[in-house]
């Protein structure tokens, strides 16, 4: 899966669930590379049908295909005004880990590697889902971040859905560096997974920095 440079990320689509399922595609060839699921318990999906998902933990689990071979998990306790995400590889090893800014409202977050060393901020816009992940003084992008919509149709089907499909397009520079995608990988998923939830109501998009 880490192989790949661009990935195509679709949402499964169902109506009633509490949790959410995303297929990993190979964005150049269109082959499915893997998938992430959330794995949370039996309490957990029942809390959500009366509380704010923000405030309860996850898991995501991030598997490859054909075998299912679990490569990475995203992790997030109970949320308590700023939400830490840890990315932990198949042995269980810290990779990295995202922070939310205080308070905000848009799930705009920092990402760090498993050294506490700035990696990563996104900037961009929410409402579009088009955004970047940027170095610290932004003079390089290490990955882009866009959604695509298949027309009116396709719209009015996502909307009836709540379905997600949009692509990762990771700098050529990281092709040989896997935790590195790993990261980006990992953080995209964490914006429709994790943050967007934080992020249900008034959306203030300058939280994400702008273009």
């Amino acid at each position: 899966m880490l192989e790949c440079n661009t990935f195509a990320i679709t949402e499964h689509k169902k109506i009633l669930s509490s949790v959410q399922s995303y297929d990993i595609k190979n964005g150049e060839t269109g082959d499915v590379v893997g998938s992430a699921k959330e794995n949370i318990g039996s309490l957990t999906q029942v809390l959500r049908w009366v509380m704010s998902k923000q405030f309860l933990p996850t898991m995501v689990e991030v598997r490859e295909k054909p075998d299912d071979s679990l490569v990475f998990t995203l992790r997030r306790g109970w949320y308590l005004f700023r939400s830490r995400v840890e990315v932990r590889d198949a042995q269980g090893e810290l990779v990295g880990y995202f922070k939310s800014k205080f308070f905000t409202i848009s799930g705009g977050f920092h990402v760090y590697d498993k050294d506490d060393k700035y990696f990563a901020h996104v900037k961009g816009r929410l409402f579009g889902f088009h955004y970047k992940f940027l170095t610290e003084d932004d003079k390089v992008e290490m990955g882009e971040v866009s959604k695509q919509i298949g027309g009116v149709a396709g719209l009015a089907r996502e909307m009836f859905f709540s379905a997600d499909n949009y692509f990762l397009k990771i700098n050529p520079d990281l092709a040989e560096q896997p935790m590195s995608k790993m990261l980006l990988l990992a953080a995209t998923l964490a914006v429709d997974i994790i943050y967007k939830s934080e992020s249900r109501g008034t959306v203030d998009s300058s939280d994400f920095g702008g273009e």
